[in-house]
């Protein structure tokens, strides 16, 4: 794996709580997680993201949810995520993501969660070259 200087931006649905979850959006799991990793994120090990947080990923009935993105490499999101205990396994993923070109980090050397978390694969966009 070769790292690369790209910017690499993740999502964090805020909004998205299990079924009978609290109404209070600071206590939703997805709000609990951007926190973690916003903290996570401060340490000088730490990959290097953009981190954002969103209303709304759409994955509704897959709570905690989290996209991963870049300029010009595959978009993915992950679904199923626990706000308590999937830092260190999102912070992995980020780092094998970050060390590709197009942003496909190959089947097993995804953490377990990512593998069975994934929710889809969105192409990267590419310009039409054809003015």
């Amino acid at each position: 794996m070769t790292s690369t200087h790209e910017e690499i931006c993740l999502h964090v649905c805020v909004t998205c709580r299990q079924a009978g979850g609290p109404d209070d959006k600071a206590l939703r799991p997805g709000a609990i997680l951007h926190r973690a990793l916003t903290e996570a994120l401060q340490h000088p090990d730490a990959p290097k993201v953009r981190l954002e947080a969103v209303e709304c990923l759409s994955v509704c009935k897959r709570p905690c949810t989290i996209a991963v993105s870049g300029r010009g490499r595959w978009t993915y999101i992950y679904g199923d995520l626990n706000a308590e205990t999937s830092v260190e396994t999102i912070l992995d993923g980020l780092r094998r993501y970050a060390a590709t070109s197009d942003g496909l980090v190959p089947w097993r050397e995804r953490p377990e969660a990512f593998r069975k978390g994934v929710v889809a694969r969105i192409p990267p966009f590419k310009a039409n070259s054809a003015a």
